[in-house]
């Protein structure tokens, strides 16, 4: 039996994966969360578990699968497994709001924000913070629910329309828009907790980043765009790496990907943490790396570890 299980709920994404574990020769089992019984009266398999619940798995009809994979999660934390990507980092993955006060604690900056829960009190919020600003959802990924306003008469005409997107968790956030001098942003990739490369990410096209090599079917993902949309970037160093490192580890966090924005003045702002991150694969072709062959020898080392421990 495989000593890795690898819990998810997209098909597509999980494919570049299998075909690193398949170039190191090392098996695992895949785990597909959606709907199903979970008997907490029986000890979970043995192994390394790594969890891949995506905070936009209700797009693809997975409208529980986050629950269900929490409810997962404390069975193996109650059973000593070892998880990557745990309880704590799961409640990250699916609350913007509970990632910014968490990166907050390592003093790390993010854009100023409101949450709001209710469609009523938006425009009330934005005045507040003024213009332009971001909407976005708490529970997002994939750049779910993103929209830039300039002014407050667009964002009234948003608000009255059918366009209006309500979040699914009910908390809209109102985000001050950073300006950079440049249309990118960059995203950080770790494994094992610990810096792997980063991506300039070009967003004149508008804010659905999605890395994946395959997007679920009817969206836009940039990942199919011609020409250099991602570009792993050579010699990657940022005085917040430290930083970002340490609010992963006190985290619970072994795999993820870090988007931040570079304003006008120099200042990194830190937006957004995807712990079921996805790499493009042109991009790591042009560099020669591959960050699921980083995440399947790390899972094999620990599985490997795992299983010294029990000999």
């Amino acid at each position: 039996m495989p000593d890795i299980h690898v819990i998810h709920e997209n098909e597509a994404w999980i494919v570049p994966l299998r075909a690193a574990f398949a170039r190191i020769g090392v098996p695992f089992r895949e785990w597909f969360v959606d709907r199903g019984v979970l008997d907490l009266r029986a000890p979970p398999p043995e192994g390394v578990f790594y969890n891949r619940m995506s905070a936009s798995s209700h797009t693809r009809g997975h409208r529980f699968a986050a629950e269900h994979t929490g409810a997962i999660l404390a069975w193996l934390h109650r059973h000593g497994r070892t998880v990557v990507n745990g309880p704590r980092a799961l409640a990250l993955e699916i609350s913007k709001v509970a990632q910014y006060e968490a990166l907050a604690a390592f003093g790390i900056a993010t854009p100023d924000t409101l949450a709001v829960v209710g469609r009523e009190h938006i425009a009330a919020a934005a005045d507040r913070l003024g213009f332009p600003l971001i909407l976005k959802h708490n529970r997002g990924g994939k750049g779910l629910g993103v929209r830039l306003f300039l002014s407050a008469a667009a964002l009234a005409e948003h608000l009255a329309s059918d366009a209006f997107e309500q979040p699914i968790d009910g908390i809209t956030l109102v985000q001050r828009y950073i300006a950079a001098p440049e249309p990118f942003i960059t995203r950080v990739e770790f494994v094992g907790g610990r810096f792997l490369y980063a991506v300039r990410v070009d967003t004149s096209e508008g804010f659905e980043l999605c890395p994946a090599d395959q997007c679920a079917a009817g969206e836009v993902c940039p990942a199919e765009a011609k020409g250099p949309k991602f570009r792993i970037v050579e010699g990657f160093t940022h005085p917040l790496v430290p930083r970002w490192e340490a609010f992963l580890a006190a985290n619970d966090i072994g795999v993820a990907g870090i988007e931040f924005i570079t304003d006008r003045d120099g200042r990194a702002w830190t937006y957004d943490v995807n712990t079921n991150t996805n790499y493009n694969p042109e991009a790591e072709a042009a560099a020669g790396v591959s960050g699921m062959e980083a995440i399947a020898r790390h899972l094999a080392g620990l599985a490997a570890a795992e299983r010294r421990r029990a000999a």
